[in-house]
């Protein structure tokens, strides 16, 4: 898989500023982002900056070290769509650059578990339908969210909450501690004492490392 890369342009206020920054940025370890510094020098951030930043096809980003921008370079970095970062702190600046590396890598996906239910007891609607009653037993269960279904720890189906009721009316979510009955989504085969796990799936911010 071919690694992301992260185009910077520099600028600081002093040549020796601009080559312990342009240091510093090649020192980023990441096995997942690489960063180019395709070029660098001393002043303010200038409109040439953003014409050479917006040239090429690869995105590049503009950073600035104890700099100032130009009259005008605000408004034509926005028009042609590039990003400056700036500080006074080199830490800070670091901090922000390894911020747009991480920017570039897909978002991880984690799930988080929201509640469980055992079942207690099985009834049956007709044309093979059946619906599960079950004592909520932790956390909480929630219509229309992703689920599992459970046989002696083995997972047995997984798809969603189709139906959640207490007693005869509609729930949008139910508590530990209470009864529901519950009909999983493509799911008609319950047993007694099977457990149905109600989860989500959580975007993760990626890390370079």
């Amino acid at each position: 898989q071919k690694k992301a890369c992260l185009s910077v342009i520099v600028k600081s206020d002093v040549h020796g500023s601009t080559e312990a920054l342009v240091n510093s940025l090649k020192q980023i370890e990441s096995d997942k982002v690489d960063i180019r510094v395709i070029d660098h020098g001393v002043g303010h951030i200038s409109k040439s900056d953003i014409a050479l930043a917006s040239a090429g096809e690869t995105d590049v980003t503009i950073v600035g070290f104890n700099v100032r921008l130009d009259n005008g370079v605000q408004s034509q970095a926005k028009h042609h769509n590039v990003r400056i970062i700036q500080h006074n702190i080199i830490y800070e600046l670091l901090d922000q650059v390894e911020e747009c590396m991480a920017e570039l890598l897909e978002p991880e996906l984690s799930e988080k578990k929201l509640g469980a239910a055992e079942i207690r007891q099985v009834f049956s609607m007709g044309k093979n339908r059946a619906v599960a009653g079950c004592m909520v037993t932790e956390g909480t269960i929630n219509r229309n969210r992703k689920a599992r279904l459970l046989r002696n720890g083995e997972v047995v189906h997984e798809s969603k909450i189709d139906t959640l009721k207490r007693f005869k009316d509609d729930a949008k979510e139910v508590r530990a501690g209470f009864e529901c009955g519950i009909n999983v989504d493509g799911y008609d085969d319950y047993e007694e004492g099977d457990i149905i796990e109600c989860f989500e799936l959580v975007e993760i911010r990626p890390t370079l490392r």
